[in-house]
């Protein structure tokens, strides 16, 4: 389904009261002891390519006035290909992502899943997204949050599936828990269990860390590999940090300040699964240096 996304607070590990609150009961589901989800045959459901063909996109400013949001985006992105988009603040980072999951209509050029509009990939289900605003359900458990996709599209609750998500999350043991009552990192993880719930052939994800500490979102960082390496699902990240993007995306692809567009790709050659280690190398600090003065650099 089209899931929300994910806004992180920098809240402690705390309940409402302020106490710790590790021990809670799990009355309707059961805690699983595996955290190795299902394997899913890839010719049933296998990762989607995208594609964007010379896509402008103009918003309106005023009555008689628009202001040009993309120019000229042009971007294939292979079946299980891991893509981070980055650039300045307002380039149009998340209007690429919002065009891609349907919810914004391009101006000119075309977007395309697997050569079909998003549209239907969100009519079936087929596509994952987590925005900034995590919008989790206050009321509901972190079981029924991760749940909530089964029951929008109208879905029996597949509970081994929910159980799997949560192990593969590192969040089993508060299945029962409110959304008050965890810390900012662990909201993020339960947005993601969700975005994945249904199987989706993308997985989209709009600054996802960006409210973590730096501690945090390295760990962070590291369980989204792992998360990714699941299943390999096509996912494009939108990102402010060179390192992030670095370390988890196949590609990185950097935009100029707005209009946004395309100002150099670089493929990050590194091995997978990707160690700490690699953010101490030369040759991880030498890509990122080239990056951020990319960024740096005024458009043409």
């Amino acid at each position: 389904m089209l899931s929300p996304g994910a806004e992180l607070s920098s809240e402690s590990d705390k309940s409402a009261d302020g106490s710790t609150d590790p021990s809670i009961e799990h009355d309707d589901i059961s805690i699983s002891t595996s955290p190795v989800l299902p394997h899913v045959d890839a010719s049933e459901i296998g990762p989607a390519n995208l594609s964007l063909s010379g896509v402008t996109k103009r918003f309106p400013l005023g009555r008689n006035d628009t202001v040009l949001a993309l120019d000229d985006i042009s971007l294939d992105i292979a079946p299980g290909e891991f893509v981070a988009l980055l650039g300045p603040s307002g380039c149009g980072k998340s209007t690429v992502l919002r065009l891609l999951c349907g919810l914004e209509e391009p101006t000119g050029g075309d977007v395309r899943i697997r050569g079909c509009h998003p549209s239907e990939l969100v009519a079936d289900h087929r596509l994952g997204v987590a925005f900034q605003d995590h919008a989790l359900l206050p009321w509901a458990t972190v079981a029924d949050n991760v749940a909530l996709p089964f029951k929008v599209a109208g879905q029996p609750v597949d509970n081994d599936r929910v159980r799997s998500l949560l192990e593969l999350v590192g969040i089993a043991e508060f299945a029962k828990a409110r959304p008050k009552q965890l810390s900012g990192g662990m909201r993020q993880r339960v947005s993601i269990a969700r975005a994945l719930a249904l199987r989706p052939e993308v997985l989209l994800l709009d600054e996802p860390f960006g409210a973590l500490d730096a501690v945090t979102r390295r760990r962070m960082n590291l369980e989204l590999q792992d998360i990714w390496s699941t299943d390999q699902i096509t996912t494009v990240l939108v990102t402010h940090s060179v390192e992030e993007a670095v370390f988890l995306a196949d590609r990185v692809v950097v935009m100029t300040g707005r209009p946004g567009r395309i100002q150099t790709i670089r493929t990050p050659g590194f091995e997978r699964p990707r160690s700490p280690e690699l953010l101490r190398s030369p040759e991880f600090h030498e890509l990122v240096d080239e990056l951020t003065i990319a960024l740096d650099e005024e458009p043409a």
